[in-house]
């Protein structure tokens, strides 16, 4: 089944094409916490990621998003010291359970809570 969705489906991981292609001129750099895996030409000129999951830009860190865009040279190291303020790096997760839902949002709770009583609705014979 898995082969039906490489041929079919480009949003659920590489391509035949694109396997093929990291196959015969790809050079493995690395991976991420993600699971992702990332390579670049036999050159050096081009640079791209494998998924692990959905095909998403912004499960790809910043540390990797750098390198892929030719910002930085090197690939980050995979011992990468964070700063005691640096908070981990989450994914954009709109759309899925993990989304953010502000307090009184009917998708935080379920339920809105009642008013209470500094609110008037407005009326257009007011």
């Amino acid at each position: 089944m898995k082969f039906l969705w490489m041929i079919f489906s480009w949003w659920h991981g590489a391509t035949i094409g694109t396997l093929l292609n990291t196959w015969f001129r790809g050079v493995a750099v690395g991976a991420d916490g993600f699971g992702n895996r990332y390579y670049q030409s036999k050159d050096g000129k081009r640079r791209w990621v494998i998924y692990k999951h959905t095909v998403e830009g912004s499960f790809v860190p910043p540390e990797w998003h750098i390198w892929l865009h030719h910002t930085v040279d090197e690939p980050p190291a995979a011992d990468l010291k964070k700063k005691s303020w640096e908070k981990d790096y989450l994914p954009n997760l709109s759309g899925t359970a993990g989304a953010y839902h502000p307090r009184g949002s009917l998708a935080a709770e379920g339920v809105r809570q009642s008013a209470t009583g500094d609110y008037e609705a407005w009326s257009p014979n007011a």
